[in-house]
């Protein structure tokens, strides 16, 4: 099974920024749609942002303007820029393949997902 390995993840003060990174095991999933999650402590997962093959993006409406999500179709790299931080956006991000080349926010829709990287931002 194609693992992804996400990194990047830190401790920030609110306003500064982060750049995590998602890598596959291999090169896979060039075609399929690629996102972002995250879970809070006690909170359920939620969709960050998604990519598709195309190059087509959205990012959750908290973090529009303020997060970017991009491939690196080359080597198959995920990346999330997350700019001006917020306390709010503390949370372990998971980076996450799709079914399709087609997007969703439905967490059902993605077929591997990595362990996660611990983001924490503070006051």
């Amino acid at each position: 099974q194609v693992q992804l390995v996400e990194s990047g993840g830190g401790s920030v003060q609110a306003g500064e920024s982060l750049k995590l990174s998602c890598a596959p095991s291999i090169y896979a999933y060039s075609g399929h749609c690629m996102a972002w999650f995250r879970q809070g402590s006690g909170k359920e997962r939620e969709w960050v942002a998604w990519i598709n093959s195309g190059g087509f993006t959205d990012v959750v409406d908290s973090a529009k303007g303020r997060f970017t999500i991009s491939r690196e179709n080359g080597r198959n790299i995920l990346y999330l820029d997350m700019n001006s931080a917020k306390p709010e956006d503390t949370a372990m991000y998971y980076c996450a393949a799709g079914r399709e080349t087609w997007c969703t926010t439905d967490s059902a829709d993605y077929i591997a997902w990595g362990r996660g990287t611990q983001v924490t931002v503070s006051s």
